[in-house]
């Protein structure tokens, strides 16, 4: 390890950074020294703006993963190097938002009948059931299931913890899952490796997998990832009449602003609003083709 990569470590750990941001963090300033073939504390603003310029034009990276990467490497030169980051010299991207598609119900419920193993099976399930990020997931452990107060606890991101609902029918799903795990490995809710034998959980890979491959079984065409499944459950939610609040808390989202955006997405709010063409009184209308 070298010298600047231990000081940046420390620096990441002082301020209980997770363990996913400080593993990406490190490797975004690795290969940005990478590309300039020198040590980062070497390199400056200009260096940054064209570095910057080259994640869009050539790897094109979204704004999102661009602004992921300059706040890995803003991290870098105020905390590590302790020097001057100017906001004007090296701007974030503009933010662009884009709508997710969502899945039915009857969707979701063929995606997980179509999981190839039991293991998958049960990931799926968790996500859908919970609205839980994939990170969170990876760090379920078997306490974390209260079957008395029928919640889970999720060690969320940020470290702000929350619970959430525990489905019966997920609760039934667990226990077989529980059991179908090694005696020695029930700490870890999802234990890592092959064997589901592993002290280390399963790599943020492993959900994604499981949806990929699901969804390649069920015949779905849209692009399924374990980030769809959380929007499934709170645009479901929505539909079946939870209030935006409560779905915030379930999300664990800061501002209900994140929250709104299933409103969008709501095909009971969309329909509720009847278009202004709808009122209008027309002369006519439409003649049949022939």
């Amino acid at each position: 390890m070298t010298h600047l990569r231990k000081i940046m470590l420390e620096e990441l750990q002082r301020r209980h950074y997770s363990e996913g941001t400080t593993r990406y963090y490190i490797r975004h300033v690795e290969r940005f020294a990478r590309y300039f073939h020198c040590s980062p504390d070497r390199l400056g603003p200009r260096h940054i703006r064209e570095y910057q310029a080259q994640l869009f034009s050539k790897q094109k990276l979204s704004p999102g993963a661009v602004t992921n990467h300059l706040c890995a490497l803003r991290f870098f030169y105020v905390q590590t190097l302790k020097k001057h980051w100017s906001i004007a010299d090296t701007p974030y991207p503009k933010k662009t938002h884009h709508l997710p598609t969502i899945l039915s119900q009857e969707e979701v419920a063929q995606l997980i009948d179509a999981a190839p193993t039991p293991f998958y099976r049960t990931i799926l399930m968790t996500l859908y059931a919970t609205g839980i990020r994939n990170a969170e997931l990876t760090r379920l452990e078997v306490s974390d299931i209260d079957s008395r107060r029928m919640v889970i606890h999720i060690q969320g991101k940020g470290c702000k913890d929350r619970d959430v609902m525990l489905s019966p029918v997920l609760l039934e799903e667990l226990r077989g899952h529980w059991r179908r795990l090694p005696k020695k490995s029930r700490v870890l809710l999802f234990p890592g490796n092959p064997w589901h034998s592993s002290d280390q959980p399963i790599d943020t890979k492993t959900p994604r997998h499981a949806c990929q491959y699901a969804a390649r079984r069920a015949g779905i065409k849209k692009r399924v990832y374990p980030h769809l499944l959380r929007h499934c459950f709170a645009t479901h939610l929505l539909e079946a009449g939870a209030d935006l609040h409560t779905i915030q808390i379930l999300l664990g989202h800061n501002h209900l602003k994140e929250t709104a955006r299933y409103l969008h997405l709501s095909q009971r709010h969309l329909h509720a609003t009847a278009s202004p063409l709808d009122s209008l009184v027309l002369k006519g209308g439409s003649q049949p083709e022939t």
